[in-house]
């Protein structure tokens, strides 16, 4: 079965990452492995990946009143947690025979290229998958909203936001058992209805882009080549 997609962006969540909070060990090694396998196999079928990975395992943005941070300071920390995140994941993937590339908004180039557009279209054309750390350069942008402008920058046909829930549901599934997920829903629905898919500027943009997202569950084994098929895997945004 040939895939839908031709290229893509793998959004993913820092906390999905997570070890043993307990121990405060900020990396679960089978996740990483179990993700990078996955990538590995939507390579193989000739797909183009790219990804941006948030640093909420290791740092999230704390309230400046609580912590004694100003938001631009702790926000560049928290750049600096995702590319941590990035390095982690190319390891993996470069372990398991996969070429990437690392490239980071902030210059740091003892362990990443410096995120250049062009280069990294030439990266994704010659099979590499891209890793974008650091989120946009820039404080006050989540990564998220990276995710939306990297996807749009590299020209990607989706972004696949792979999360723990496997779908856009009315209400939080976690909390509310008799929840509805959607199987498609219209940008314009998830506005009105309230529903956060992502924040509002990362939303934003891929509405003005007419670039859909699809949001599914990542920890399922196979869903992510599924999704890369075109099956009817988590809900699809647009």
């Amino acid at each position: 079965m040939q895939p839908k997609y031709k290229r893509v962006l793998l959004k993913l969540s820092g906390e999905a990452l997570l070890g043993n909070e307990r121990t405060g060990d900020p990396f679960n090694p089978k996740i990483i492995e179990q993700y990078a396998n996955e990538i590995k196999e939507v390579v193989a079928l000739g797909v183009e990946v790219a990804i941006v990975i948030g640093g909420g395992n290791i740092y999230r943005g704390m309230n400046e009143a609580d912590s004694g941070i100003e938001r631009a300071h702790g926000d560049y920390m928290g750049m600096l947690a995702t590319v941590i995140n990035a390095m982690a994941i190319q390891a993996m993937l470069e372990k398991i025979g996969v070429y990437t590339r690392l490239q980071s908004a902030i210059n740091m180039e003892q362990v990443a290229e410096p995120y250049i557009r062009r280069k990294a279209l030439r990266h994704l054309e010659k099979g590499r998958v891209v890793i974008f750390g650091a989120g946009t350069g820039n404080p006050y942008f989540t990564t998220d909203t990276a995710g939306s402008l990297r996807a749009i920058e590299m020209k990607a046909d989706v972004i696949l936001k792979g999360t723990r829930v496997d779908g856009v549901y009315d209400a939080d599934p976690e909390t509310n058992p008799a929840a509805k997920k959607f199987e498609t829903i219209s940008f314009q629905e998830c506005i009105s209805q309230n529903l956060k898919v992502m924040d509002m500027t990362a939303f934003t943009l891929c509405m003005e882009n007419k670039l859909p997202i699809i949001v599914f569950d990542m920890n399922k084994p196979g869903n992510l080549l599924q999704v890369v098929k075109g099956a009817s895997v988590g809900t699809l945004v647009g």
